[in-house]
């Protein structure tokens, strides 16, 4: 069960990245999970190489599927600009939607740009999180 699920389509960019940020800013005062509505098969190659160099290595396993019980499960569920909830599995949670571009295939200055500013955002849900405890 997670405090906090961000969703794409793929689970393979900004989705696993914001995970990952999310997790290591968090620590362990909140859970964070990842999935996708059709999951690939690997993190995208730029993703893993943007968050090996702020020192996150993101294992290159298959993403996670987005299934009702995942998403009912979470506290908040936060899409990552692509139009899941056409494709989310009907879920009580509340959504919202962070309107990022897909790194996938972006030259590395842009995939940066994308990664610091999910870190961002990141920073702000945990000040909203902390402050709502």
């Amino acid at each position: 069960m997670a405090d906090v699920l961000f969703v794409c389509v793929h689970n393979a960019g900004r989705s696993r990245m914001a995970e990952a940020l999310f997790a290591r800013a968090a620590g362990d005062r909140y859970a964070t999970a990842s999935a996708g509505t059709m999951p690939a098969e690997r993190p995208h190659p730029e993703v893993v190489a943007a968050l090996a160099e702020i020192g996150i290595d993101l294992p290159e396993t298959p993403g996670r599927l987005l299934t009702p019980e995942l998403a009912d499960g979470a506290q908040r569920l936060i899409s990552m600009g692509c139009n899941v909830e056409e494709a989310c599995p009907a879920t009580t949670t509340p959504m919202e939607d962070w309107a990022l571009e897909d790194p996938k295939g972006k030259p590395m200055e842009r995939v940066r740009e994308i990664r610091d500013d999910i870190a961002n955002r990141v920073d702000g849900l945990l000040a909203e999180l902390d402050a709502a405890r």
